[in-house]
């Protein structure tokens, strides 16, 4: 089992991944530069967070056009999983593998900070560890984390189950009040609509809630998820 971790010019939590990937799930990983054309020999993807051409033109656009996004859909289209995180999440919605935008914050800052995620559906390839209402603590860090998406788009979400992460608070509650972004509906994260749900991006950093030592280890269970998931192919 290999997985690959797609790196652009400005991403930033790369080697984060690596690392949780590596030295805490323990599987093979690799680092593969954005002009690479062929991800045949990997199991999975993972574009990392970051700000990948210093956002410019908008979050994720510029590295949505990169050559390496056409194996990506490729990869993405033979059922492997593909997980984006922050950055990665945009540039997946770029590209059209996942429905909807992500646009700069209600309050228009940066935001760096522990949020609440009840879990809302565990039945991907990316969240089979989790049990369904499940409340766990991910933290944030985005200025472009607002996610929008027409009536009809958020109304197909809801009903195919694509919803997969929601901000809440401790107890689970879905409120404006923990909604750090202004995203409607309080979404987080989402999978694509074929039935295999093999692509997510979610707005929070899961690669840093890993391990015990950052105060919260609640994330290693999306990677893990996913490496159980390739290992039953």
């Amino acid at each position: 089992m290999k997985i690959a971790i797609i790196q652009f010019g400005g991403s930033n939590c790369d080697l984060d991944v690596l690392h949780v990937l590596q030295d805490v799930v323990g599987v093979d990983a690799e680092l593969v530069w954005y002009k690479e054309e062929n991800l045949n020999q990997y199991d999975g993807a993972i574009i990392p967070g970051g700000f990948s051409y210093g956002d410019y033109l908008r979050a994720g656009a510029i590295a949505a056009r990169t050559p390496i996004m056409d194996a990506v859909k490729k990869m993405a289209s033979e059922g492997k999983p593909v997980m984006g995180i922050c950055n990665g999440f945009q540039i997946l919605a770029e590209s059209g593998l996942l429905d909807g935008a992500l646009t700069t914050n209600k309050y228009p800052k940066f935001r760096c900070e522990s949020t609440y995620l009840k879990v809302e559906n565990t039945d991907t390839p990316f969240t089979s560890r989790f049990k369904k209402g499940e409340i766990v603590s991910i933290p944030i860090a985005h200025m472009e984390g607002n996610f929008y998406a027409d009536e009809n788009t958020l109304a197909r979400l809801n009903e195919n189950e694509q919803v997969v992460f929601r901000y809440a608070d401790i107890n689970g509650n879905v409120t404006d009040d923990v909604n750090p972004n202004g995203s409607q509906e309080n979404i987080a994260g989402i999978v694509n609509a074929n039935a295999k749900r093999n692509v997510i991006g979610l707005m929070p950093h899961p690669e840093r809630a890993s391990e015990a030592i950052l105060r919260s280890n609640d994330g290693i269970k999306m990677f893990q998820s996913m490496v159980d998931h390739i290992s039953k192919k």
